[in-house]
């Protein structure tokens, strides 16, 4: 299967007093939505934004959950809930690393399996392939 996606970027000014605004067309996930330097920190208007470092890790934490939910189900189990949590580290403007935490309900599933699960999902999501930084993960069963 072959999947195509495009996103936008609009950018004004400098790279550090500039702004500018990210456009997923397909799903209009965003339309427009602000995104700058000063929101990798913080944006002292208060206004909302995002950065992409922040996209990089909801990516990352979303198709993670996705590829674990694919990988319990070819071990016979269906997720009741998978929560992800994922904390992105930038150092000097490199990515360093990426850790997943992840809380699942999962019935019937021993330690073992899920542990063995989390980690192909962890090793073999998109998002982890493409992605040069180290990623760690931590995992629960709740």
């Amino acid at each position: 299967m072959s999947i195509k996606r495009t996103a936008l970027a609009h950018w004004e000014g400098s790279g550090a007093e500039g702004t500018g605004t990210l456009t997923t067309p397909m799903s209009r996930f965003m339309d427009n939505h602000p995104y700058s330097f000063k929101a990798r920190f913080k944006n002292e208007d208060g206004s909302l934004g995002t950065n992409p470092e922040e996209l990089i890790v909801a990516a990352h934490a979303g198709c993670y959950a996705m590829k674990l939910s694919f990988v319990l189900g070819g071990l016979g189990f269906t997720p009741e809930a998978l929560d992800v949590k994922g904390t992105l580290h930038m150092n000097e403007g490199v990515i360093e690393t990426i850790h997943l935490a992840v809380e699942a309900k999962v019935p019937g599933i021993s330690d073992e399996q899920f542990l063995a699960a989390t980690t192909d999902a962890k090793e073999n999501c998109p998002v982890s392939k493409v992605l040069n930084a180290a990623i760690s993960l931590e995992a629960r069963l709740v």
